[in-house]
């Protein structure tokens, strides 16, 4: 395996008028889990039916462990673990049965490994999938994304539709067979308190473009709130990096990315202020939907008349 699994190099698609991607760039190294956090319609979806050579980019280039699915779909195809959120099973087989048909499509098929993750995802083997719950379902999808030990594994918003248990038990799962086998995950999603206990890696895409990627605790580290006092930043310009403004009486929240500038000048400036940590949700709220037209400014007073 290259030193990147997965490399996507200036991606850009449209369909029709609509541009849904536009110059996406991301290289995940072998062994990492990344999460591509976006909206619904925000493009993660697009971004993986091009990388897996289900449809074809516009712009750009992509690859998985050195191989180009525009080129070679099925190589791509057999090499990864897939899945999506409601991904289709015969509805009258049982997952024994669905397991058997599929082991001859995949040279390294693993019938035992198959069986094992049905006892320990508590799947009934023989019950027809068409009367398992959702959770069961999904967790039977990872089971045939994972039973021929791809070390690529792609995710897209599978947990979706999960209720709040199911999910913390689906990526319970996940981080216990997948991260221990040390493959490499890409993991679309828009639930962010669930990728924050996965991901390495977080990139946020929003309109069609990557706002912001990094390791999961360089963003933490970087991305902060601060408090401080409404008076001085009327005196102020907007600091470099403000993602968001929100006014509480006499003091002003602020979303900041590459706090410690911000904090460096407002120890400079004696000012009385507070820096609160936030987390992946409030990080990723702020990059999407954060506002910084509420930064105050000083009125404009009318110029006497000569």
């Amino acid at each position: 395996m290259s030193q990147h699994a997965i490399e996507i190099k200036g991606l850009a698609k449209s369909f029709g008028q609509r541009k849904v991607l536009e110059d996406v760039s991301l290289a995940i190294p072998a062994g990492q889990t990344l999460a591509l956090l976006g909206r619904n319609g925000a493009g993660k979806s697009t971004t993986i039916r091009i990388l897996l050579g289900l449809i074809a980019a516009d712009q750009g280039s992509v690859s998985i462990d050195g191989i180009d699915p525009a080129i070679n779909s099925t190589q791509v195809l057999s090499r990864v673990g897939y899945l999506a959120e409601d991904q289709a099973m015969y509805p009258w087989m049982t997952p024994v049965e669905l397991s058997r048909f599929l082991a001859p499509f995949y040279a390294t098929w693993d019938a035992k490994l198959a069986g094992d993750y049905l006892d320990r995802f508590e799947i009934p083997k023989l019950t027809k999938i068409g009367q398992l719950s959702k959770g069961q379902s999904v967790k039977l999808g990872l089971v045939l994304a994972l039973a021929h030990r791809p070390q690529i594994v792609v995710l897209d918003d599978p947990a979706m539709g999960l209720d709040p248990i199911a999910r913390k038990e689906f990526n319970r799962d996940l981080v216990e067979h997948l991260q221990a086998s040390g493959a490499t995950v890409l993991y679309s999603s828009h639930l962010l308190e669930e990728v924050e206990a996965v991901a390495d890696a977080v990139a946020i895409l929003d309109g069609g473009r990557i706002v912001r990627s990094g390791s999961t605790e360089s963003i933490r580290d970087e991305v902060k709130q601060i408090l401080l006092p409404f008076d001085f930043a009327l005196a102020k310009p907007k600091p470099d990096g403000l993602l968001d403004v929100r006014r509480f009486d006499d003091r002003l929240a602020i979303v900041v990315d590459k706090a410690s500038s911000t904090i460096q000048d407002l120890s400079a400036d004696a000012v009385d202020f507070d820096v609160v940590d936030l987390r992946l949700d409030e990080i990723f709220e702020a990059f999407v939907i954060g506002r910084t037209q509420g930064w105050p400014s000083q009125p404009k007073h009318d110029q006497a008349v000569a």
